[in-house]
């Protein structure tokens, strides 16, 4: 085999895990489409792939997201943004394991940052945030995935880097920074409602605007407040991490507020259902995408 038929050679579920993080295509950062902390992933091969605390991985999106990844950067994108500067990155070594991939949407189009659970100690994103960005993008959205540093409040400080580098760089990559959304499931839920909370500034970000809607998954959170933004919450009823009437008396204190919300809680469905394909939650992307885009026309 030829190396230019090597290279554009699409994966399959049988491909090794190993050959997609050592893909020259993807040059240093192909170690960070999986979970820098290996302790909390096994599988050799796509197909086989498994992460903790989740139970609905769908290999065959597994493998659509990697084959999108890799034409991408094989056609000159880059999917790939370095949140902190090399300085930054010498000086705290963990910030070395943090970016952003960009799941790009049409130009000028508004744009998402998908953050993924896992507990703050893993970053769970093939499962529970680059499908939800890749199926953004075809929607017409730039969507973000963020990788970040295990620990809520490093999480945190890293999503508000994010947000101020995406501001920062919203000419270069095209996106409109009006009305951003977060979203986020089970740890990555926390981050969103945490950053809507106390927006960029509140981590040591940028002075921001709050997002201008957060989709919040399956996640125990209770904190709020009056400037929280408008939140869309889905949830399992068979949730053994987090309770599905935590999220809804959450989303009824903030309606209280006058905040618009809306919440789903799923029957028989447990805890990181991601998508929920072929689950009783499949569609609910659609639901909040339609919540994010009320909000638009407010």
């Amino acid at each position: 085999m030829t190396e230019t038929a090597a290279q554009t050679e699409s994966y399959t579920r049988s491909t090794p895990i190993s050959a997609v993080m050592s893909d020259p295509a993807f040059g240093d950062y192909g170690r960070l489409i999986f979970p820098a902390n290996t302790g909390y992933w096994s599988g050799n091969t796509l197909e086989e792939l498994h992460l903790t605390w989740y139970s609905h991985v769908d290999p065959d999106k597994t493998v659509e997201i990697v084959n999108y990844m890799k034409a991408r950067a094989e056609a000159g994108e880059t999917i790939f943004y370095d949140i902190y500067t090399e300085e930054e990155k010498a000086a705290d070594p963990a910030k070395r394991d943090t970016g952003l991939f960009f799941f790009r949407g049409e130009p000028g189009a508004k744009f998402a940052v998908c953050n993924a659970g896992g507990g703050f100690a893993y970053v769970g994103a093939m499962h529970d945030s680059f499908p939800h960005a890749l199926e953004l993008s075809k929607k017409g959205y730039n969507a973000f995935a963020l990788i970040y540093r295990p620990g809520a409040q490093t999480a945190c400080e890293d999503l508000a880097r994010a947000i101020s580098f995406l501001f920062a760089h919203a000419e270069e990559l095209q996106v409109d920074t009006d009305c951003y959304s977060l979203w986020g499931g089970s740890a990555g839920g926390r981050m969103a409602a945490y950053l809507g909370t106390y927006g960029p500034a509140g981590f040591g970000g940028d002075d921001l605007p709050r997002p201008g809607a957060a989709v919040i998954q399956y996640t125990g959170h209770s904190e709020y407040s009056r400037n929280d933004p408008p939140t869309y919450s889905c949830v399992g009823e068979s949730d053994g991490i987090a309770s599905w009437r935590v999220m809804e008396q959450r989303l009824a204190q903030l309606s209280a507020l006058g905040i618009d919300t809306e919440f789903h809680a799923y029957p028989g469905l447990g805890h990181g259902f991601g998508l929920g394909t072929g689950t009783a939650a499949e569609g609910w992307l659609e639901d909040a995408v339609a919540f994010w885009e009320k909000q638009m026309e407010v």
